[in-house]
C-alpha cells in the first residue's frame, strides 16, 4: 500500500466515524443550550414583569403619599 492509500484508510476507518460522533454530540449540546436559553428568556420576562409591578406599586404609593400630605390635618 502506498502512503496515500494508508492515509485514506486511516481517515475512513478512524477519523470519519469519530467526526460523526463528535457532530452528534455537538448537535445534542446545541439543543440543550437552546433549551436553557429559552428558559432564561422566559425567566427574564417574568422578572421584568414583576419589576414593572413593583415600580407601578411604588408610583401609586408615592402619589398616595403626596395626596395624603395635601389633606388637612383633621381629615387624616
Amino acid at each position: 500500500m502506498s502512503a496515500i492509500d494508508d492515509t485514506r484508510k486511516l481517515l475512513q476507518d478512524f477519523l470519519a466515524p469519530e467526526l460523526r460522533a463528535i457532530t452528534v454530540r455537538l448537535d445534542t449540546l446545541e439543543k440543550r443550550i437552546d433549551g436553557i436559553d429559552r428558559k432564561i428568556d422566559g425567566n427574564q420576562s417574568e422578572i421584568m414583569a414583576a419589576l414593572r409591578q413593583v415600580t407601578d406599586y411604588a408610583a401609586v404609593l408615592s402619589r398616595l403619599s403626596k395626596l395624603e400630605a395635601r389633606l388637612p390635618e383633621h381629615a387624616q
